[in-house]
């Protein structure tokens, strides 16, 4: 049995965005033929809080959890994650983790899951140890989406040396990955020719996401119009027009907000929304529980700011899509997401800032309830046939065979 080594800071028991794919991918490839090693932080995303279970434990810990051998390292995890912050969190993890990865007596290829950028180091050093083969799957480029969320200067010195140490970093793989044809781009500008790359999108699991199964859930369950928001509550969302449409329909009394999420903004806009009679805000629900509130849904909602382009697919377009029900999204036009939206018919795109015709949108899904049911069929029909977990799930572990068999 070959091994497979994973180097990331987020995963189980997180169950939201990578923490959820990167447990969904060591489990999968454990199923499938691999003795399965994760390296990894402590559990605290997306509150930027270590859970409450793990907050006691010893600061190196190792776990088996469904047969998989997980080696935890308690990073910083600061409460307000400025980009300063997130860089002594980034690298608290890579230096703690060191004694973790010489833990691995055994691999034969190395995976860094990316953010962080600084796990490559991790899995460079690992994988010259045990003569096993580098691979670089990149969920974020961190830095550019820093950039991009103005969470810091483009023309910063640190963030340029960043730049430069990512592009060594990600030319001493063996195989690149990432998750979107956009962030293929990027990973060309970023990397040498000669090194393979794949396109390795996420996934979603369309019997857990499953509207047949759902019932509603207690967050949604008045008689009114019910637009939804899940998910991470962080900065490359634009939250201001997120504002401003709920105050253009604060007095239309058959509309509800509803969000649902943790993050670094969290504090902000809970402060910023008290005062608003249409909109509720809930804690994150246990992934059991995903399905029944992504189906009560009458639209989901994502506006992105117009800046975030290439450095990330957000992974909660699949489960919005999967819900059977239709999306209003915003962003920039060229974005990958703004493609899917297009190819499926399961929504609406705009621009972002395009506050009339979100309303517009918003009031014909209210007035035409088959146009709504229409585009949320579209929706789950796209993901089914382009973001099934197992057909995903394969192509990962076929690559993979590939790359150790080709080591031989």
């Amino acid at each position: 049995m070959k091994t497979i080594t994973i180097i990331g800071i987020n995963y189980y028991p997180e169950d939201t965005a990578i923490g959820l794919y990167t447990t969904q991918l060591a489990e999968y490839l454990n199923a499938n033929s691999f003795d399965v090693n994760v390296v990894t932080g402590f559990p605290y995303y997306p509150s930027w809080r270590i859970k409450k279970k793990y907050i006691n434990k010893r600061t190196f810990l190792n776990e088996k959890v469904n047969n998989i051998k997980i080696y935890r390292y308690k990073q910083y995890v600061p409460k307000n994650p400025t980009f300063l912050k997130r860089v002594v969190h980034l690298l608290d993890f890579t230096f703690g983790s060191f004694i973790n990865i010489l833990k691995i007596k055994n691999t034969d290829l190395v995976i860094c899951i990316v953010p962080f950028t600084s796990t490559i180091i991790l899995g460079r050093i690992l994988s010259k140890l045990r003569k096993a083969k580098l691979w670089v799957h990149v969920q974020d480029f961190e830095f550019d989406a820093a950039t991009e969320s103005n969470i810091i200067s483009k023309n910063n010195i640190l963030l340029k040396t960043f730049f430069g140490i990512e592009k060594i970093l990600l030319n001493s793989a063996d195989a690149l990955s990432t998750i979107s044809s956009a962030m293929i781009n990027k990973l060309e500008e970023k990397s040498k020719n000669n090194i393979p790359k794949y396109l390795l999108p996420n996934w979603v699991d369309i019997d857990i996401i499953n509207p047949e199964k759902a019932i509603y859930h207690q967050y949604l369950d008045s008689n009114k119009f019910n637009i939804l928001y899940a998910g991470n509550i962080g900065e490359k969302q634009d939250w201001q027009f997120f504002l401003e449409l709920a105050k253009r329909l604060e007095d239309n009394t058959k509309v509800e907000f509803i969000l649902v999420g943790d993050g670094a903004k969290k504090n902000w806009i809970l402060n910023e929304v008290k005062n608003y009679t249409n909109i509720k805000y809930y804690s994150p629900v246990a992934y059991n529980e995903l399905s029944n509130l992504l189906c009560s849904a009458d639209v989901h909602i994502l506006f992105q700011k117009n800046s975030v382009i290439d450095t990330v697919m957000p992974s909660k377009i699949l489960a919005m899509m999967a819900s059977e029900k239709p999306s209003i999204i915003t962003g920039n036009l060229k974005s990958e997401v703004a493609t899917i939206i297009k190819e499926s018919k399961g929504g609406f795109y705009f621009k972002s800032k395009n506050l009339d015709n979100v309303l517009f949108s918003i009031g014909e899904l209210i007035g035409n309830r088959d146009k709504a049911k229409y585009l949320g069929e579209n929706a789950r029909k796209y993901v089914t046939e382009n973001f099934s977990s197992q057909e995903t799930l394969n192509k990962f572990k076929e690559s993979f065979n590939r790359i150790i068999k080709n080591s031989k």
